[in-house]
């Protein structure tokens, strides 16, 4: 998949508009942060997990971090991660552009509870010097069937918590 592809999908949504391009890499949290010019906390990563032969994507807020014990009762499984080569034949977008948009089939995505506390949050648009500006409530009508339901499977973003 591209960021045109990503850019078609946004359209049918009527967010086309919203995809930033950078000059240099955004492919990490703190360097998309530093691009956009707004907390780490409000970048949308997409962890792409194992599921079987296929994928799962849980979208987290930038400061969370994969809850293990957590990720294991929601899923009733190890939380693994794809490995950066498979990516683009399980999920559709290489390492650093993974989002929940334009994806291969049969990849279903969750949204993470650390993603509420914002108004605003920007997934990756399928390169690693990409992004999309959009509101939680856009992001979840935008991610369209694939949308497979909230979980609660990452820590360290909340401050009572580890």
């Amino acid at each position: 998949m591209s960021i045109e592809a990503v850019k078609e999908y946004l359209a049918g949504c009527g967010l086309a508009d919203r995809v930033i391009e950078f000059a240099q890499s955004s492919a990490t949290v703190e360097l998309a942060a530093a691009d956009l010019g707004c907390e780490p906390a409000r970048i949308a990563k997409s962890m792409a997990f194992a599921a079987g032969e296929g994928a799962q994507l849980v979208l987290m807020a930038g400061d969370a971090r994969v809850d293990n014990a957590r990720y294991k009762a929601q899923f009733h499984q190890k939380a693994v991660m794809i490995r950066p080569e498979e990516l683009v034949a399980r999920v559709g977008h290489p390492m650093g552009g993974v989002c929940p948009f334009a994806l291969r089939p049969g990849v279903p995505v969750w949204l993470d509870e650390s993603l509420k506390r914002f108004d605003v949050v920007y997934p990756a648009a399928g390169t690693a010097a990409s992004a999309v500006r959009l509101t939680v409530p856009e992001l979840q009508a935008a991610v369209g069937d694939r949308f497979a339901g909230w979980v609660d499977v990452a820590k360290g973003w909340r401050p009572d918590l580890p």
